[in-house]
């Protein structure tokens, strides 16, 4: 067997392992570790990001005395994680493989220290021909400080790792010009990470079992891509899915988002996934946003900001937003926002964020 790569991350959704009664599909796992087997075998490593935690937990306990939702998600999160991992031990045992568990939470990843201790635990595990199972913590993440879903960690991580490429295992078999069971809907096989239009098509509604939806895939997608890796959206419950996907003799039917060829530096590419940990934001004029997102590398300075929304210390990751209030970027100031107005006034301005620590949403392909 040709491979199309020889590292990848694999994130496979609740609505590819839960059965319809919301309970662990035993069966669709072991196949699933057939095929990652197979795939290792073959000499590519795999870093496996899985939901199915709280599938597994419901499983070993239907009826709970408190009912609400975080109580409920917390409970069978920690009774699912062991099952759920038991269940995966067992199955690479019998491949003569060995996995490990990795649990993180969102805020495991609001400094670049723990970005990079979580960085090297998973690298040191491929070394070891160790699979990582990679899952949030569930039952100590709380919802402001939660991933969107294992969507959005599964990109994270496979930027981390620096993965050729990240495969979104979905129950269905891609991104679609319209809701998938609505007529004259047709799968989009190529997405360019510039291409806005598929985005108007897709559906908002979430998954039945996950906490995210088709909408979230496609933006952490482009993300991702962007980032210069490869990311195919594609139906996890089809048989050999992920070998055929691999198979270069093979043209399977799914959504493939075409990767930018230079990819973000490592630095750019923590900065890009902490959105959540802004300690500031500033807006920026629409010269300094088409400076910014042309092909030059540029640096953001004093006179590109229109108006500090709100302050931060030199080191703070701050949000960067258009004068319409879009999202263009993430970066680390170089200084405190009181020292703006003053820089400003300077021949020669420092920049407020210095390009090597600047993320930039919409970057071109030279980005």
């Amino acid at each position: 067997m040709q491979t199309r790569y020889k590292k990848i991350t694999v994130k496979v959704g609740s609505n590819v392992l839960a059965k319809s009664d919301g309970t662990l599909n035993v069966a669709r796992i072991a196949h699933l570790v057939d095929q990652i087997a197979h795939l290792q075998k073959n000499g590519v490593e795999v870093v496996l990001v899985s939901s199915g935690a709280v599938a597994a937990g419901r499983a070993v306990m239907k009826e709970t005395k408190k009912s609400d939702a975080v109580s409920q998600r917390q409970l069978w999160a920690a009774l699912g994680q062991v099952k759920l991992i038991s269940r995966y031990s067992d199955f690479f045992h019998e491949e003569g493989l060995t996995c490990a568990q990795v649990l993180t939470t969102k805020e495991n990843f609001s400094s670049r220290r723990h970005y990079l201790n979580m960085k090297n635990c998973i690298t040191t595990l491929l070394e070891n021909k160790v699979i990582p199972i990679v899952n949030e913590n569930d039952t100590i993440s709380v919802t402001e400080l939660m991933f969107t879903d294992n969507d959005e960690l599964s990109g994270l991580i496979a930027s981390m790792v620096d993965s050729e490429a990240l495969v979104i295992l979905s129950n269905i078999d891609g991104v679609y010009t319209a809701h998938p069971d609505s007529e004259g809907a047709e799968l989009i096989e190529r997405i360019q990470v510039n291409d806005k239009g598929p985005q108007d098509a897709i559906s908002p509604e979430r998954s039945e079992f996950g906490r995210g939806g088709m909408l979230t895939k496609f933006r952490i997608a482009k993300k991702v891509a962007g980032d210069g890796i490869g990311v195919h959206v594609a139906n996890g419950t089809r048989t050999n899915i992920l070998i055929d996907l691999l198979d270069k003799s093979k043209n399977l039917k799914h959504t493939f988002f075409v990767p930018n060829q230079k990819p973000s530096s490592g630095v750019k590419k923590w900065i890009g996934y902490s959105d959540g940990f802004a300690k500031g934001e500033v807006q920026i004029n629409e010269g300094a946003r088409k400076a910014l997102l042309s092909d030059k590398a540029v640096s953001l300075l004093p006179v590109g900001i229109e108006k500090i929304e709100s302050e931060f210390k030199k080191g703070d990751l701050i949000k960067i937003t258009g004068i319409n209030g879009e999202f263009v970027g993430m970066g680390k100031a170089s200084y405190g926002s009181e020292k703006i107005e003053k820089e400003k006034q300077s021949d020669k301005q420092k920049p407020v964020v210095h390009y090597d620590y600047l993320y930039l949403e919409y970057k071109t392909t030279k980005h």
